[in-house]
């Protein structure tokens, strides 16, 4: 019998009983939906999954944790919001494009029109994409409204270049916490309303996408940007005094809740079982610092970009787990593309590189090393257990003074001195030479993803 039987002769044959019929091949596993909720603001010590005798109350975090995994070692790539949430969505460095600072409400766009985005990435795969809350990365307003200031923004205003164009399918928002109430639809204002209104307003028009999207028996993508815990605190009525401690508290609270919405949506929707939910903060504390970390936001030190970070996805993570490796939150771009088994373009996610490894619970670490960035401009880098900082020059001349004529440098080892009180820069020449060449490499080349 030849190997180049015809469909016709084989029909036959297995219709006689000379030939067995193949098995009928497997239908491949639906691609996971993928949720990612991003708190504003949110502290590493702000939550009883990250620090015993905690005085907040997060108990939906607290649940992601029992089922799913814990990351203790897990970073944003700034310690302010805007340069975090370009890590985020792009895979890249903020320090890419020189963005140390925020965008304020008639700031250009930052991701440019071509930059692969995780939402386009996943748009030109299938999925359905949608944006709920602060995007604070930038829009294009007309030029007369910007000159007039926010007050003069009448309803109906159209704005380009938002989120519907930088990879998401839909959007409800605002362009940052201070100008919370007014709302974005699309690519336009269609009202304004008081800040306590909104992050319910959010809330329950993110729950509603899960609910129609899960209908559609097609993954979706939900990008969650909350409000919370930046200012204004706003709790709503019904949180306020829920804490028992006091309105930030309360404002935490709510923002906790707002997990629980979306994981009841997934619930209801009967796609909880098939879902990738990430929760997680775009920065340290604003003005509060928890031990052993040192400095809040906006520091290079731990405090600034160490996050709370869990990941639930049953079936692939295992409950109750927990994972040390050093991660970054501009990682998300690599582990879409992994899930959804398709390669990076070379230009796309240059610093980002993939969890599921992680998810997985296979050891070893994801990446040489990470690169951190305060909102001041200083550097860090780390690498296994050295962090090594290098302070931004200030004065008068600072403008004109490049990366390699830095003021000063400190070095710490994080096994031994989470805290970063004992600076090892001069005892630890070795260490410093090392990272500071792995430093100037890194940034120098323009990615850290090996390019294959």
């Amino acid at each position: 019998m030849t190997a180049t039987l015809t469909a016709a002769r084989a029909a036959l044959l297995i219709g006689l009983g000379i030939l067995a019929a193949a098995p009928a091949a497997a239908a491949p596993a639906p691609r996971p939906n993928i949720v990612f909720i991003l708190f504003d603001d949110l502290g590493y010590g702000e939550s009883p999954a990250f620090r015993e005798g905690c005085e907040f109350k997060t108990p939906h975090i607290d649940r992601l944790a029992r089922e799913g995994m814990r990351f203790t070692d897990a970073h944003s790539a700034s310690a302010v919001c805007t340069p975090t949430r370009y890590g985020i969505l792009t895979g890249r460095y903020p320090l890419r494009i020189g963005q140390d600072g925020v965008l304020t409400t008639f700031s250009g766009p930052i991701i440019r029109a071509d930059d692969v985005t995780v939402g386009s990435l996943l748009q030109a795969h299938g999925y359905h994409t949608g944006c709920f809350g602060k995007w604070h990365l930038g829009m294009r307003w007309p030029e007369e409204l910007a000159r007039a200031g926010e007050e003069a923004v009448p309803l109906g205003t159209v704005v380009t270049e938002g989120p519907i164009t930088r990879g998401f399918d839909t959007f409800l928002g605002f362009t940052h916490a201070r100008n919370m109430g007014m709302i974005i639809e699309q690519d336009r204002v269609v009202s304004k309303v008081e800040p306590v209104e909104v992050e319910p307003l959010v809330i329950e028009r993110a729950a509603a996408y899960v609910t129609q999207r899960a209908a559609t028996g097609k993954p979706f993508f939900l990008y969650l940007p909350l409000a919370v815990p930046h200012n204004p605190i706003v709790p709503a009525a019904a949180f306020v005094g829920t804490s028992g401690v006091g309105p930030y508290c309360d404002w935490i609270f709510q923002g906790d809740a707002a997990v629980g919405r979306i994981l009841a949506a997934l619930d209801e929707a009967g796609v909880a079982g098939n879902t990738l939910v990430i929760v997680t903060s775009d920065n340290g504390a604003a003005g509060r610092s928890y031990a052993p970390l040192r400095a809040a936001k906006a520091s290079i030190y731990e405090g600034g970009h160490r996050v709370p970070f869990v990941a639930r996805w049953p079936g692939v993570i295992e409950p109750a787990s927990t994972c040390s490796e050093t991660i970054c939150l501009n990682d998300l771009m690599a582990t879409a593309a992994e899930i959804i088994g398709v390669e990076l373009p070379p230009a796309a996610g240059v610093d980002s590189f993939s969890l599921l490894p992680a998810f997985r619970g296979q050891p070893g670490p994801l990446r040489e090393a990470t690169i951190h960035q305060s909102f001041a401009g200083d550097r860090a880098i780390r690498k296994g257990d050295w962090k090594l900082i290098t302070f931004k020059k200030r004065g008068p001349d600072a403008a004109a003074q490049g990366l390699k004529k830095r003021s000063r440098q400190e070095l710490y080892d994080l096994r031994a001195d989470l805290g970063e009180a004992r600076d090892l820069s001069t005892a630890e020449p070795a260490v410093v030479a090392e990272l500071r060449a792995l430093l100037d490499e890194t940034i120098a080349q323009g990615r850290s993803r090996p390019d294959h």
